[in-house]
Order: C-alpha cells, then structure tokens, then sequence
C-alpha cells in the first residue's frame, strides 16, 4: 500500500492500554529510492499508565519533549521523495530512542532544568518494560523497513530527522540545517553543498551537534555499523513550528536530496565495515 499510516501493533505487557497507539507509524510507500528516513523525537505522547510523568502540559509541549517540527519535516519527505520513514509514537521523555538503553539520558530524570517526576529512581523493570514496548519494537521496525529495501539495494542508506533549538543557554545559533556525520561521507559530502547553494541558508558542517558524538544510537546502530550510507539533518525548530515552515524546508532538503538518492553508486556498503 501506497502513502498509509501502519501503527505497530501495542505490546500486553503492562504499559500500554487496549486503543493506544504502537511504538511507532510507518509510511509505507512504493519507494523511489533504496532509503529510508526515520524520526526518533517525533511525538509528545505519553502512555496513559504513566499519566505526564509529573510534568506540567507546557513542558510536553516543549522540545524535551519530541523534536518540534521533525515529524511534519518527515513526513513531507516521505511524500516528496516517494521514501519509507518510520516514526515514533511516544515521548523522549518515556524512553529516548536514539541513546543506548545504559546512557543516563535514555530515561532522563532532569532535561534542560525540568526535573521529570515519574523517571527518578527508575526500578529495572520500568526500563525494561519501557524498552520492550516502545524502545525494540521501533527498531525492530527500522530494521524491517531497511530489509525490505534490501530487494533494490543491498545497502539501502538512513536518513535521520530531527530539529534542535535556536539558543543554547545564552548563545543564539545561526545555522538553519545541521547535517551530522561520522566516517562515511557519502551522503553529507554531496548534501553540504547542495544546500549551501540555496541563498540564505546556512549550513551546519557537524553543528550545533556532531555526528561524532556517541549520542545518536539509530544512526550508529542500524547504518554506521552495517555499511549503509546515512546522514543525520538537524533543522532549526523555529524554522518548522507551522506546517508551511516545515514545508517548506522540507522542500528544501527534497531538492537536495533528490540527485543524491538517484545515484546507484550511493548504496554499496563502506569499505572496512563488513
């Protein structure tokens, strides 16, 4: 099926309620390309047995919540570039699915001055509850997504969504989109001056964030260590808070990405990682 919503079916083993949502949606489309976009922030929710983990609505609504702004970016994509994403379903706040499960950070007890009532003192059986539920079957679902693209490519390439703050403590950043990366350059050797070509728009070379820091789990996990072409993109969050803002970056990145994704040479698996 072509452009429809799939919601990973909710576990029985205690956190989810009957008419909850699974742990992530797929868009499933007849992909033009061997590549698949994923969204790890890309919802506020929180499941119903967890109430708001003591945090008052304005933080749910806050960036600590989910990356403002990435799903619509995503979801946008999909459409433009006829590519397959998977999203997540739930809050960073709940389990944050782009950390390893023994970072401090995958259940985080304090963001950005909130202290998060419902995440002290974490028994293991909440994390791993949280973990079986929500944290696995995401990536479970990346891995699926990334098999069936196997029947194009042997080594279809990752693309990770997310969105970042205009400031920073007192520091206001000026980069509209961050591309992050790692050893593979494939993919933000031909995408840094693509988009550098549009006028006014500048580019974060590994900033505000890099992709060489070990906090980006989905990317090292299912592309970096497999071989596979991937690239983390970082836009600004009050670039994307409406709908057109995301469209229209959105937009953006598919006119970049376009010509890159069309090149057959881009999925082959890096040397020395198989």
């Amino acid at each position: 099926m072509d452009s429809i919503d799939q919601h990973a079916p909710a576990s029985d083993a205690g956190l989810l309620e009957p008419g909850e949502p699974g742990a992530c949606t797929v868009l499933d489309r007849v992909a033009a390309a061997p590549a698949l976009l994923v969204c790890d922030h890309a919802a506020a929710r929180i499941p119903a047995a967890l109430g708001t983990l003591g945090l008052p609505p304005e933080a749910l609504a806050d960036h600590i919540a989910l990356d403002i702004g990435a799903a619509a970016v995503t979801r946008h994509l999909s459409e433009a570039l006829n590519l397959p994403a998977v999203l997540t379903e739930y809050s960073r706040l709940v389990v944050d699915c782009n950390r390893r499960l023994d970072d401090p950070t995958a259940f985080p007890a304090v963001v950005d001055g909130y202290q998060v009532p419902g995440n002290q003192n974490l028994s293991g059986k909440a994390r791993r509850v949280r973990a079986e539920e929500l944290y696995w079957p995401y990536h479970h679902c990346v891995r699926d997504e990334l098999a069936r693209l196997e029947a194009m490519a042997t080594a279809p390439a990752l693309i990770a969504i997310h969105s970042f703050t205009p400031v920073f403590g007192e520091t206001m950043r000026p980069w509209q989109i961050g591309i992050l990366w790692d050893k593979d350059p494939r993919l933000p050797e031909q995408l840094i001056p693509a988009l550098r070509s549009q006028d006014g728009v500048l580019v974060g070379d590994n900033e505000p964030y890099s992709g060489k820091h070990p906090a980006d789990f989905t990317v090292d996990h299912h592309a970096e260590s497999e071989g596979l072409a991937h690239v983390g993109i970082e836009i600004r969050q009050d670039l994307i808070t409406t709908l057109e803002g995301a469209e229209h970056w959105g937009g953006l990145l598919a006119d970049a990405l376009r010509p890159i994704l069309d090149d057959p040479e881009l999925y082959s698996h890096w040397p020395g990682t198989r």
